[in-house]
């Protein structure tokens, strides 16, 4: 039995009641969660731990504001940097904790900041605004940066751009932090994808597409003179009875990247699906409702064996207890109240 000891940061939007960061206690034998503090931050919607674990920096209306992860996982403030632009969606790493990148969904910018070695954010190194319009009125009729994510070799950062329905691939300088746009991988048109994630090998790639509903499943190679995407699997992220106008949202793997988690707002549910790690190919386990409205980041309990919920609009978090050997999931306790979840980001502690 798993006898560490694991905690959740909740981000969610402050415009109401909430104020910030709230830090939660898992029981991870009996899938249940109990909320501790707020930590407050300005609509905290994203967050990202270091790699060593020892900092987590959170998307603010300010910029980028960094903390201190202290042994029991309560964070302690250390600073604020502004990304001079609009509010950003989603932060990443460098392996080496020395860059960090920030998509903008709001103003369509890749930013990129360099990291102190104290935890603190330091000044940006560079900045690209996208270009060019899309296809769907609304949603994403002009760039939408939703997602930055290097290549596990490090060379090249990924900026998936949901308005535009490209994934544009930059070569990334570990010296200056500078980017430099080498390729554009071409998603199909009016697909929006939202979200890439690379499995822990480095050989597959995986993007979950909001418009179209579906996880794309590239081989991925950056051994040559330029890097490689080859398409190997298209998965929906719905049941083939389910409401073609969903909207896939979350994309996360367990931590043995053994399974893959992915949600859909409007039908409400999460997608569970065995992935192959030689192959990288996707075997779907079950598509079941997540008893919340619009679930829009997920996660597995560090035991695999339980899943979270966040739900934005019906502001709560759902948990379940997944059983593999029947291919479905079912409810375990009650929701958990909380307003405008938006993200979530599982850790260890000591304490």
């Amino acid at each position: 039995m798993d006898k560490k000891k694991y905690v959740a940061y909740v981000g969610t939007y402050t415009h109401g009641n909430s104020v910030g960061i709230h830090l939660f206690d898992l029981d991870v034998e009996n899938g249940t969660m109990k909320e501790r503090k707020v930590i407050p931050i300005n609509n905290p919607s994203y967050i990202k731990m270091s790699h060593n674990g020892k900092f987590l920096y959170s998307v603010a209306d300010e910029g980028v504001r960094s903390f201190t992860v202290q042994p029991d996982g309560d964070l302690v403030p250390l600073n604020c940097a502004s990304i001079e632009g609009m509010r950003g969606c989603y932060l990443s790493t460098d392996k080496d904790d020395r860059y960090l990148f920030v998509a903008g969904w709001h103003d369509g910018k890749v930013t990129v900041m360099r990291l102190n070695e104290d935890g603190t954010v330091g000044e940006m190194t560079d900045e690209v605004f996208h270009k060019g319009l899309g296809s769907v009125a609304e949603r994403n009729f002009r760039p939408h940066v939703n997602c930055v994510n290097l290549t596990p070799d490090g060379k090249y950062l990924c900026a998936v751009d949901l308005g535009t329905d490209q994934i544009k691939i930059y070569k990334f300088d570990h010296r200056t932090g500078k980017i430099e746009l080498l390729d554009l991988l071409f998603c199909e048109l009016e697909s929006a994808p939202r979200i890439i994630k690379f499995s822990r090998s480095g050989k597959f790639a995986y993007v979950i597409s909001e418009l179209k509903n579906y996880i794309t499943v590239y081989r991925y190679d950056g051994s040559g003179k330029n890097p490689v995407f080859e398409e190997i699997q298209k998965v929906s992220t719905l049941n083939d009875y389910h409401s073609a106008t969903s909207a896939a949202c979350a994309l996360r793997f367990s931590r043995d990247d053994t399974k893959l988690l992915c949600t859909n707002a409007g039908d409400n549910t999460a997608g569970l699906f065995h992935v192959d790690t030689e192959t990288g190919l996707l075997e779907k386990i079950c598509i079941l409702p997540i008893s919340g409205d619009y679930p829009k980041a997920i996660d597995f309990f560090p035991d695999n064996k339980h899943i979270m919920s966040l739900n934005h609009e019906s502001n709560t978090i759902t948990t379940f207890e997944v059983h593999y050997d029947k291919n479905y999931f079912t409810a375990k306790g009650k929701p958990i109240s909380i307003e405008t979840p938006n993200c979530v980001l599982v850790a260890e502690i000591e304490g």
